[in-house]
């Protein structure tokens, strides 16, 4: 929402149903996502333009092509599409298939053969639950009793509901993440900035997977190797989508491990990754709102980008990404004044800021140097309080691995 306000944009931008931070940038809508039909009723009332569809749920519950049918204008991938996302089977599968590199992994709907095969397997495993499960669908683990409590937790307490009934369980990859974001549309594939996200809930990834505690852009990425993702897994994927009957359209993001043998994919998401984003756009010169219309009217729209880095640090209620309390007052906003400042789960209670979800700040700095704009960030963070605040203290302060700035722009200079 506030890359929407920065250029030339409409006159009235709304949201549903919005937060604290964005009420100071658009109209907000008491709509809940979930409600495909009354968000379509609100974009044919209000004679809406264009949407962009920001959390996964309605996209995989098919809002793009109830939006389409009535004649809406939308930026997102339909139903069929957004399973790239809303099923993590389906989309190794469909890697596995056409040759698009990814971990080994196996399928298991049954507690028990899951459990069979990590204890013949001796070696780290990753246990992923297949369907949506807000970011915390997915362990990492050392040793076997980690990985036998994930099935456990997904699959026979069913943490996540549905989602955990059917899973993954894969190769543990080595090496380092990186996240590359592009926008996809009739005209092709517009990558913007890599970046880097901090999963783990503590310093030096420690403690369990999170949706990320932090990010940094442009991400310490060679031009090869950005370049490789988006020839050998984001391009090869969209052909595939393609070639199936399901075109893909919007945001799709990688989320991919780069190892000794080149990068290869660990997930896609279908919009925009979170923290991810929160780092890249405020280094987006270009009017986003006219990129994507472009896009959408079959044009190869050329990015251009603001020099520097940024690093964005999440602040988080303590206890994320288990249970945790919310309803606790937030002061200090008001002191920031070199950072931007992002709402993430924050309300309006008697009148007061409150907390209101495991993730609640995005603070984010801008300069020439990544330690710099690291340095912004944490000095923003020192004004703000809420009891129960937790954040890392290392977000763009450990080196993931080394690249050039330079070269990384390169890689983003329209349509590969």
């Amino acid at each position: 929402m506030w890359k929407l306000r920065q250029g030339q944009t409409p006159a009235q931008v709304y949201a549903a149903p919005g937060n604290p931070g964005i009420a100071a940038l658009a109209q907000c809508l008491p709509i809940d996502p979930s409600n495909l039909e009354a968000l379509t009723h609100a974009a044919s009332e209000l004679s809406v333009d264009f949407t962009i569809v920001g959390p996964e749920a309605p996209l995989v519950s098919g809002l793009v092509d109830i939006f389409r049918a009535r004649g809406l204008r939308i930026f997102g991938p339909s139903q069929a599409a957004a399973e790239i996302e809303g099923s993590k089977v389906f989309a190794k599968q469909l890697m596995a298939s056409h040759e698009i590199p990814t971990a080994p992994f196996e399928v298991f709907t049954e507690s028990s053969e899951a459990l069979r095969y990590i204890r013949d397997a001796g070696r780290p495993l990753v246990i992923k639950a297949d369907g949506l499960a807000a970011g915390k669908g997915v362990v990492v683990t050392e040793v076997r009793a980690e990985a036998e409590r994930a099935v456990f937790d997904f699959m026979v307490a069913r943490k996540f509901g549905s989602a955990g009934a059917r899973i993954l369980i894969e190769e543990r990859l080595q090496g380092y993440e990186a996240s590359v974001i592009a926008l996809v549309g009739p005209g092709g594939i517009v990558p913007l900035l890599p970046a880097q996200d901090y999963k783990r809930a503590l310093e030096d990834d420690r403690g369990p997977n999170t949706g990320g505690m932090g990010a940094i852009a442009p991400g310490m990425i060679p031009l090869s190797v950005a370049a490789e993702v988006v020839e050998t897994i984001i391009e090869p994927a969209v052909a595939v989508m393609a070639d199936e009957g399901r075109p893909y359209c919007g945001v799709l993001y990688a989320g991919v491990m780069v190892t000794d043998d080149g990068p290869k994919a660990l997930e896609f998401n279908c919009r925009f990754g979170d923290p991810e984003t929160q780092a890249i756009l405020p280094l987006l010169e270009s009017d986003l709102a006219e990129t994507i219309v472009d896009l959408l009217d079959g044009g190869t729209p050329r990015l251009s980008w603001i020099p520097g880095s940024a690093a964005c640090v999440v602040i988080a209620s303590r206890g994320y990404p288990g249970p945790i309390e919310t309803g606790h007052p937030i002061s200090g906003l008001g002191d920031v004044d070199d950072a931007i400042v992002f709402h993430a789960g924050t309300a309006i209670s008697h009148g007061r800021l409150v907390t209101a979800g495991g993730r609640v700040l995005n603070l984010v700095g801008r300069a020439e140097t990544l330690a710099e704009a690291a340095d912004r960030a944490y000095s923003a963070i020192s004004h703000i309080h809420f009891e129960a605040m937790h954040f890392r203290t290392d977000i763009g302060r450990r080196s993931l691995v080394v690249g050039r700035r330079t070269e990384l722009a390169a890689t983003t200079e329209g349509n590969r």
